[in-house]
């Protein structure tokens, strides 16, 4: 019997994998998939994201593969944030493919002793563990859900997952461009709907957007690349040549987030725990929190070091982090789809005041990179010098509690 298995191989899945291990819990992975997903929904990694990576000392691929951007959006507003003023040693964003992030985690995962079984779809829970399709159940001591906004692991549990349908529409399009807008990005946004087009690795590009057409609570259809090359003309005046998609999507609003994290030994982290339109490109970051918040009370409960209560405080700490996520990402699709008159006005003034109130630009970047979290008083610590040599952040790649003049700091990087 396994410590924990976890169901879902995405970047929550293998981050808090790789969490147990470090913690001394034994850990089987469940994916349904027999290969990757080419296709990558995520390709920003935030700030505090990185900090993480460098608390385990796995920062550097990422740093070298990662094209780093000094600012990101809010709510698709023209002015942007500054990463620049805020405090870390990682002032920008990276823009990675979440196929290489996962390949990435999956590697230190292996490295560090976890069980990782593609192929294997989970039905259902059973009294020991999981359930899988071909009749077989896998033992273990704790489940956690990390597969998805359908998750299996949160209906078997009863875990309700309140919240709204879609009402509007994204769409998404990895296709090659002949004529690419000037220096490869693009970002632009009227009464047609509004796009931004990012270069990807193998000569293509993103295009992701909205217009009025998909403003709608009924699902539109799947996405044709005749349909995109017509909206994008709209919104642009150009189709930019576009041609051999790679992947055409769509994507709604609806906003959802369970009602428990925990329900005796079922966890649930990431997707499965929230669901919400992709704006700002949160939602792989959060789940990564998530895991990175549960792994080492998990694995302290499973090795004897804690007692189980302490999983409470999972559900204690990370829900109402959830519940903030989807504050902000409803308010920034209330901006992106902001398309009449008035609507286009209140972004005009929303935007100048990113421009010209550092104090509203620092405010946005830190909740949008997660590095105001806090929980309590728990706020988060910077990296520094720590007075007997090396950094806080180094220490941490021990997985163990680590005092400083400021206080003890637990493994995820937060005050006690």
């Amino acid at each position: 019997m396994e410590d924990v298995v976890i169901v879902g191989a995405g970047p929550t899945g293998l981050w808090l994998a790789g969490e147990l291990r470090l913690g001394g819990a034994s850990v089987t992975v469940l994916e349904a998939r027999e290969e990757r997903d080419p296709n990558s929904k995520a390709l920003t990694i935030h700030p505090r994201t990185i900090e993480i990576f460098d608390c385990r000392g796995v920062a550097a691929p990422f740093l070298a593969e990662g094209l780093r951007i000094p600012n990101g959006h809010f709510g698709g507003l023209p002015d942007r944030m500054d990463f620049s003023a805020l405090d870390t040693p990682y002032p920008f964003t990276l823009a990675l493919l979440q196929a290489r992030t996962e390949e990435l985690l999956e590697a230190r995962a292996d490295r560090m002793g976890a069980t990782i079984r593609r192929g294997c779809e989970v039905v259902g829970l059973a009294a020991d563990g999981v359930a899988l399709a071909d009749g077989t159940v896998v033992e273990a001591r704790y489940v956690v859900g990390c597969d998805g906004t359908r998750s299996t692991i949160r209906t078997a549990a009863g875990i309700d997952f309140p919240g709204t349908d879609a009402t509007t529409w994204g769409w998404l399009g990895d296709v090659v461009l002949d004529s690419p807008p000037e220096r490869g990005f693009a970002h632009l946004a009227g009464a047609a709907g509004g796009l931004m087009a990012v270069p990807l690795p193998g000569g293509i590009h993103r295009l992701v957007g909205g217009d009025p057409g998909t403003d709608r609570p009924e699902w539109p259809g799947e996405l044709t690349l005749d349909e995109l090359r017509a909206t994008v003309r709209r919104i642009a005046g150009t189709d930019f040549g576009m041609r051999d998609p790679v992947w055409l999507s769509r994507f709604g609003n609806a906003t959802r987030q369970a009602a428990a994290y925990r329900k005796d030994n079922v966890l649930l982290a990431g997707d499965a725990a929230h669901m919400h339109f992709p704006t700002g490109g949160v939602g792989m970051n959060v789940g990564i929190h998530d895991a990175h918040n549960l792994g080492w009370k998990l694995a302290a409960v499973v090795t004897g070091r804690a007692d189980p209560t302490l999983l409470d405080t999972y559900h204690e700490e990370r829900h109402p982090v959830g519940a903030d996520l989807l504050e902000h990402t409803r308010a920034q699709t209330a901006l992106i789809t902001a398309y009449t008159p008035e609507g286009r006005a209140l972004r005009a003034v929303l935007s100048g005041l990113i421009a010209t109130v550092p104090e509203l630009s620092r405010e946005l970047a830190e909740r949008l990179s997660g590095l105001s979290v806090a929980y309590g008083t728990g706020k988060r610590v910077a990296d520094r010098e720590l007075p007997e040599g090396g950094t806080l952040f180094e220490r941490l790649r021990t997985g163990e509690h680590v005092k400083t003049e400021a206080g003890t700091v637990r493994p995820d990087g937060h005050l006690v």
